[in-house]
């Protein structure tokens, strides 16, 4: 029942999720549609640049979440430790696919 009602007791934490799931749906979306033909967004990815500035971030996430992760205690139900992991992992799959992406090109 609680799930029902998430929207009237935290609604700021609802409508950020809402924003970042619409987010990922609108990026799922061009890249689905990049099929029919480079677009910005591609053009844009197939930079050199842009192979620079995915192998920094990806060792800014490494470096952050290394040391991010050996700071949270982890023992106990109410640890942090598995969220923050669950958000590296999502956010590390998307840094390295953005990489690949800008390595491999169109």
């Amino acid at each position: 029942m609680q799930l029902f009602t998430i929207f009237f007791s935290r609604p700021f934490e609802f409508g950020v999720a809402t924003a970042i799931t619409v987010a990922m749906l609108l990026i799922l979306l061009r890249a689905a549609m990049s099929a029919e033909g480079p677009s910005g967004i591609g053009r844009f990815m197939t930079r050199p640049t842009t192979k620079f500035v995915f192998a920094f971030l990806f060792l800014g996430w490494a470096v952050v979440f290394g040391i991010g992760l050996q700071l949270v205690p982890h023992e106990g139900a109410n640890s942090p430790y598995g969220g923050l992991g669950l958000i590296a992992m999502f956010t590390g799959f998307f840094i390295m696919m953005g990489f690949i992406w800008s390595v491999i090109g169109e």
